[in-house]
């Protein structure tokens, strides 16, 4: 069971490497990196590669660990029971499974995505190190100890909103997703806009590499916000040529809304513009 990649998602021999240790050791991998590197996809990929299901919980910043194990709906079995409800006699019926149980049950080997585990409350984490561990857990309403059929290949990723604790680092296999350099960014845009002209794609990206350099910039445009920028670049027919003229410390380039995502960036582009061309006029 190896992962190497897919034709729709450009994976770089050191993530290919940390997937696959991370299924040897069979560990979690814990995959960080900026907003829009790929993180989420990733898992997706690693399942359509390999050939087996995915399951995704997607964490929030109210999720509790216990929820990704079962949750147990007293009310509707208090409801359920005033209503004479006969289902009230199997305590069964008012256990709702997680995503961890779904996962533990399945007979082939599925990938669990544990998307944004920061999001959560910072005891979450170690709320799922027992479970993680040993691929079981215990129902208290019904007696029944939950255990994996076959061991899930585990992908949580980070945006970096919180510290992870060092217990629940020591259990993961590591790798930090970079940034794609302007060649990897090449392959990354043919994958999605195959046979685009290449002067297009070259000026386009020289000015997406010009915005995130600029000293300031808050919020600096990602990977996803440089295709969608690209798709809108084709709908609206704009030419190399177009681009070229375009420099983002004299003006901001057009439909930058794909790639500019708040007003302290907006602000500093339209200064950055208004002084460059008073330095001309001048």
């Amino acid at each position: 069971m190896k992962f190497s990649g897919t034709k729709s998602y450009v994976a770089t021999d050191d993530l290919k490497v940390a997937v696959n240790a991370a299924i040897t050791l069979e560990r979690p991998l814990l995959v960080k990196g900026e907003p829009g590197t790929g993180k989420t996809v990733l898992a997706l990929e690693v399942a359509q590669a390999i050939g087996v299901p995915i399951i995704e919980w997607h964490i929030k910043s109210t999720t509790k660990a216990q929820q990704g194990l079962y949750e147990y709906d007293a009310v509707s079995r208090l409801r359920d029971s005033q209503l004479g409800d006969e289902r009230v006699k199997d305590i069964r019926n008012y256990i709702r499974r997680g995503k961890l149980w779904d996962a533990f049950a399945m007979s082939e080997r599925p990938v669990l995505l544990i998307d944004e585990i920061d999001k959560a409350d910072i005891e979450f984490p170690n709320d799922l190190l027992q479970e993680l561990d040993r691929m079981e857990f215990f129902v208290y309403e019904t007696g029944e100890t939950v255990k994996a059929q076959r061991r899930p290949i585990v992908i949580i990723t980070s945006n970096n909103e919180k510290e992870l604790p060092d217990a629940f680092l020591r259990r993961c296999f590591f790798h930090y997703i970079k940034f794609p350099d302007p060649d990897t960014m090449h392959e990354i845009v043919e994958v999605h806009f195959p046979g685009l002209k290449g002067r297009l794609v070259n000026e386009a990206l020289r000015i997406f590499y010009d915005l995130r350099d600029v000293p300031g910039v808050k919020k600096k445009p990602s990977t996803s916000e440089l295709l969608d920028w690209i798709k809108l670049l084709l709908n609206e027919d704009i030419d190399a040529e177009t681009l070229r003229e375009s420099d983002p410390r004299k003006l901001i380039p057009p439909l930058a809304g794909a790639l500019i995502k708040n007003e302290q960036d907006v602000h500093l582009f339209e200064r950055l513009a208004f002084m460059s061309r008073r330095k001309s006029e001048g």
